[in-house]
């Protein structure tokens, strides 16, 4: 029998009144914790993924250890690329390394559809492993965006300009836009399998579009985020959306139908909420902070959830990934100081 779970994630998502504020950490799985440290000897991320049991201690662990509200399943943007005829590899040290790049139309006819039960039966696996036996707080479930996935496939990896994506996206609209149709088919049955699986949210990372300006996205990105989050409406569960450096386009994540609009730590929740955002907001801590003393890291987090905490509808995240050399004990402290300052000064 499933756990009941804590469901003030997910109350805070949908605009709600909560006790106290939620928090969870981007790449809270794995990165700093010396267990993941310890099975990363022996095993590559893609097998670590591709063992449920192994996937959903990984995913389980800072839930146990921080005390978080959500947990978020371990896996990469990559994971669904394999299926659609993508030659993919995650390279220690440079991350991921794609062999047959986007070059033409041509190219982006080859690619193939997703079937998640065929294709990835070990992610499935994992969420029905975690939602059915082990967790008592929400579980995430994720999807790479358009955007940032295709600057992987047309980069060949990553990039710290984004030239190649651009100028394929300007000079080749018509492949473009087959290639923004494809990867928003593969997120809206990617994540809807994930969904059924027993996934409880849904976050979009769209960690590279921030390397647009807000013409461009309007016009070559957001209809097709517009589609992937009408679609993904069905599913009754609240959708994340999130970047790096994209503060600019934190308007058009607002007008897209999601619930949760995610910030990094560039845009001050208080300014966002001045440019009208009425959704829930998440964020949004330097995550370099957590290398500074406590002191440091208590003072920059009271001053962020006295922003967040003016409105309902807020939740406590960074404002972008956990670092590998933070200390895991100031997760854990850190998760303990949200909670209990926003229980007492709600």
């Amino acid at each position: 029998m499933a756990k009941m779970i804590n469901e003030t994630f997910l109350k805070a998502a949908r605009g709600e009144q909560t006790d106290y504020v939620p928090v969870w950490y981007m790449r809270q799985a794995g990165r700093s914790q010396p267990e993941y440290r310890k099975l990363k000897e022996k095993y590559s991320l893609f097998e670590i993924t591709h063992q449920p049991e192994l996937c959903a201690y990984v995913t389980r662990l800072p839930v146990e250890q921080y005390g978080v509200d959500a947990a978020i399943l371990y896996k990469d943007i990559m994971t669904p690329l394999p299926a659609i005829g993508v030659d993919v590899d995650i390279v220690s040290g440079i991350g991921p390394v794609i062999s047959n790049p986007i070059k033409s139309l041509a190219d982006v006819e080859k690619l193939g559809e997703i079937h998640p039960e065929e294709d990835i039966p070990y992610v499935l696996d994992t969420i029905k492993l975690l939602v059915n036996e082990q967790l008592n707080v929400p579980l995430i479930g994720f999807s790479g965006a358009p955007f940032t996935v295709a600057s992987y496939m047309i980069e060949g990896g990553p990039s710290k300009s984004y030239n190649k994506t651009k100028a394929f996206m300007y000079t080749e609209p018509k492949a473009w836009f087959a290639l923004m149709d494809k990867l928003g088919d593969m997120a809206i049955t990617y994540v809807k399998a994930q969904v059924k699986a027993g996934a409880k949210a849904i976050q979009i990372f769209d960690s590279w579009v921030g390397a647009l300006n807000a013409e461009d996205y309007r016009y070559y990105i957001k209809p097709v985020m517009d589609r992937i989050f009408s679609s993904l409406r069905e599913e009754n569960v609240p959708l994340i959306m999130f970047g790096v450096g994209a503060s600019h386009l934190a308007m058009e994540w607002h007008d897209l139908p999601l619930d949760v609009v995610g910030l990094d730590w560039r845009l001050p929740i208080s300014q966002a909420r001045e440019k009208g955002i009425t959704k829930t907001v998440m964020g949004n801590l330097d995550p370099a902070i957590l290398l500074s003393s406590w002191n440091v890291i208590e003072e920059k987090a009271k001053a962020i959830l006295d922003q967040g905490m003016q409105s309902p509808g807020y939740i406590f995240n960074l404002g972008h990934g956990v670092f590998p050399d933070v200390n895991p004990d100031t997760l854990k402290r850190l998760t303990q100081f949200i909670h209990e300052y926003s229980r007492n000064n709600k």
